[in-house]
């Protein structure tokens, strides 16, 4: 590794690993304020707080990282060219692809991030946090709900219980409208929540299930002695707990039971979610060869660069909408995977190709374009 290599790598990286921290930071920040209610109104620890909230940051690593890596190469590359450094290396025959070397070996160790993000960290984070969730509503239910009081513990779902007894709550109704073309009502004359083996349940005893399909269609009543409520269940998902595509972990969308009736309900986000996985890493690589690419000759200061800026910047924004417009086409058509990988390594090959390209042609393609522009 040269002296050169380490100082234009010391560059990159700084700038990738400050760019991505104050980027994640702002962003989780945001998302943060919005979960604070956990601490207010369903009175949780600063420590479940911050365990809910940390919980999206691989996701977020997993968005902000190719736009992060892309962001420190346009400011090293123009550091390089602002010191007159790119000019001195080209004059000296140093190559194009001996000058990407050092933002190759970031990219890499970039786009292994972005890949063990997208392919563990991610799902694990997902589920977690859904279980989580789960738990807080259980406390929720267990710990902070106040006598007489009628609470929502999600949306559709209303909560009540007349008094405490110890542990037990007493006079429970609790009413499931999530569904608008069903409604279930709960009523017992007492209940406790417990957890068995880490699943939260509310225990109601002597009481009564009424359902009711529409607006005065069939209904009926079921009484009970004992009936156990799942608090797992009062989430978007159903009567059972169903884990979401991105939920669960890569093995088991490559192992995907075709059985399974939400699975076959939803194949085509779960083939979607699998190949967005693995072609997310990609566009590290692509958006630096963008930045190369545009920036990555020499230029004096009469060579505006705010055009080539501009011009990688608007690539890469047109790139990245168009890998959530064949994720929407993968959801719907299995033909559309190629696409997937033919996009992003396309557009790799494509920006290496002009980067690499001997300088007198790329004068040329410049001048043609820039007459175009002016046309």
């Amino acid at each position: 590794m040269t002296l050169l290599f380490r100082y234009i790598f010391r560059i990159a990286a700084t700038a990738f690993v400050m760019t991505l921290a104050v980027l994640t930071a702002v962003i989780w920040l945001s998302q943060a304020l919005r979960e604070f209610d956990l601490m207010t109104a369903k009175g949780q620890s600063v420590l479940i707080f911050l365990m809910v909230t940390g919980l999206s940051i691989p996701a977020l690593i997993a968005i902000i990282g190719p736009v992060a890596l892309f962001i420190a190469t346009l400011y090293a590359l123009n550091r390089l060219n602002g010191d007159s450094e790119l000019v001195v290396m080209s004059a000296s025959g140093l190559s194009p692809s001996a000058t990407f070397r050092p933002f190759l070996a970031l990219t890499l160790l970039a786009t292994a991030l972005v890949a063990w993000m997208t392919i563990w960290a991610m799902p694990s984070s997902f589920r977690g946090l859904r279980d989580l969730v789960t738990k807080v509503r259980a406390d929720f239910v267990s710990n902070v709900a106040r006598e007489g009081q009628f609470i929502n513990l999600d949306q559709g779902i209303t909560f009540h219980y007349r008094e405490r007894a110890g542990d037990a709550l007493l006079g429970i109704f609790m009413q499931d409208r999530r569904d608008p073309d069903k409604s279930i009502v709960y009523i017992a004359e007492r209940g406790q929540a417990v957890d068995v083996n880490g699943t939260p349940y509310l225990v109601l005893e002597q009481g009564v299930v009424h359902r009711e399909k529409g607006d005065g269609g069939d209904a009926s009543v079921i009484s009970f002695q004992r009936y156990a409520i799942d608090l797992g269940q009062f989430g978007p998902d159903g009567d059972i707990i169903t884990y979401k595509p991105r939920e669960r972990s890569t093995f088991e969308l490559l192992k995907l039971d075709p059985n399974d009736p939400y699975v076959r309900a939803q194949l085509g986000r779960f083939r979607a979610e699998l190949h967005d996985r693995v072609a997310a890493p990609l566009y590290a690589l692509a958006f630096v060869a963008i930045a190369f690419a545009a920036l990555g000759s020499p230029r004096t200061t009469r060579q505006g660069r705010g055009v080539a800026t501009g011009m990688a910047v608007l690539s890469v924004l047109v790139l990245r909408i168009a890998g959530f417009a064949i994720s929407t086409l993968i959801v719907r058509s299995p033909a559309s995977v190629p696409l997937a990988y033919i996009l992003p390594i396309g557009a790799t090959m494509m920006a290496l190709g002009f980067a690499f390209m001997p300088p007198l042609r790329r004068r040329s393609v410049n001048g043609s374009a820039s007459l175009k522009a002016g046309v």
